[in-house]
């Protein structure tokens, strides 16, 4: 067993679960904050320091150990500015940026950004391409993000990074990456009803095996 403070209370729980799977030891009821349980939604943002550190870390609750005399509070929502632009309207200019996100040119380069993101992103990084209308690598560098917002919650300059990531991705997929006939065709077949059975069987798979499914995905280059 280990010590684990849950927003300031000292419980006692198994050293072999995760911070969310303590905090249900504990007797919390996750009614926000939790979804995927697996690190991909970013639901479960965490942030935790070890008593006797000075050092405060991030992570997802869902895929973190409990460590001993871990002060755990829980980040469910950070409220991130959301531009609101008609993908119909806009183009992958530079200028795009600087009317819908114009806070990234106040980037002081401190990367406090890139040493609190969850998934290890190089956020720092990204945040240049987009400043620079590199909305292709700004694409690449981003693409892991799962939106949990603890980017922004440690920026000086009020950055909304996933937002600003998110914009670089869908300029990307509209104007920039090639064009895929055979991703039109896979998207006719599907509304078309064509792999709704197909769907289901997937849905009644046992984790594990959708798990190697999907590491052993064809993966087009």
């Amino acid at each position: 067993m280990v010590s684990v403070y849950l927003f300031g209370k000292k419980y006692e729980v198994p050293e072999s679960l995760t911070i969310m799977e303590a905090m249900e030891y504990a007797g919390y009821q996750l009614v926000r904050g939790c979804g995927c349980r697996n690190g991909f939604c970013g639901a479960c943002a965490t942030i935790y320091r070890i008593a006797g550190e000075r050092e405060l870390k991030t992570c997802l609750a869902c895929s973190t150990k409990v460590e001993n005399n871990m002060y755990v509070a829980t980040l469910p929502f950070f409220p991130l500015v959301k531009a609101v632009y008609d993908m119909e309207k806009i183009n992958p200019s530079q200028q795009i940026m600087m009317q819908l996100y114009p806070e990234i040119y106040a980037c002081v380069g401190c990367n406090a950004c890139t040493n609190a993101c969850t998934q290890g992103l190089n956020v720092m990084q990204y945040i240049a391409y987009a400043q620079r209308g590199e909305y292709d690598k700004c694409a690449e560098e981003s693409f892991d993000c799962v939106m949990c917002g603890v980017c922004s919650s440690r920026c000086p300059a009020e950055i909304s990074h996933p937002q600003v990531a998110m914009l670089a991705r869908r300029l990307n997929g509209k104007y920039l990456a090639p064009h895929c006939d055979h991703l039109d065709e896979r998207v006719r077949e599907i509304e078309e009803g064509k792999y709704k059975e197909l769907i289901e069987e997937l849905m009644n798979k046992p984790l594990d095996e959708i798990k190697e499914l999907y590491n052993t995905r064809e993966i087009e280059k």
